[in-house]
């Protein structure tokens, strides 16, 4: 299946789900359930929540995005960004076709191409409805404002720790 094909599948899913998934409209329980099972089992808060990579995970702001970036040789440096609601530093104002099209095609609203550190390669495989229970369950999360660093370009210079090959 394409990633053009997947992600009009997902949003008529997500219409089936209710429409507006920003305020969860008729997604049921088990569609948030199986979205946040998603959630973990694909380790978006692996990458996604502050503190995680310094090893002291701070829970209460959960896929807040991460104050630590990875360094991608010849890339740049890529920040974890805020997945929670929050219309200023999140996900709020997304779509939820766009948050479908990020999540498996690697494209952001704006067109810019997502680091390759976040596999949405692999996420390219979920299927309409699971890609939809994803979704919905984003949007259930509290907002967190969170703003995160900035990707910095290859002979940029690092505002914020990262990990690789010259970590600071």
């Amino acid at each position: 299946m394409t990633a053009g094909r997947m992600t009009a599948g997902a949003v008529m899913s997500l219409a089936v789900l209710g429409g507006t998934v920003g305020a969860n409209m008729g997604a049921s329980a088990a569609d948030l359930d199986r979205g946040a099972y998603l959630a973990q089992i694909m380790d978006c808060g692996g990458c996604h929540t502050p503190g995680v990579l310094a090893g002291t995970p701070d829970m209460t702001r959960a896929l807040a995005g991460s104050e630590i970036g990875f360094e991608i040789p010849g890339l740049g440096i890529f920040y974890p960004p805020n997945l929670t609601p929050d219309a200023a530093t999140g996900l709020g104002s997304w779509t939820a076709e766009q948050m479908v099209t990020a999540i498996t095609t690697g494209v952001r609203p704006d067109g810019r191409i997502l680091a390759p550190i976040m596999p949405y390669h692999a996420y390219s495989a979920l299927t309409p409805d699971d890609a939809a229970a994803l979704v919905a369950y984003l949007r259930t999360l509290a907002p967190v404002s969170n703003q995160v660093p900035s990707p910095v370009g290859p002979e940029g210079k690092a505002v914020a720790p990262y990990l690789g090959p010259k970590t600071p």
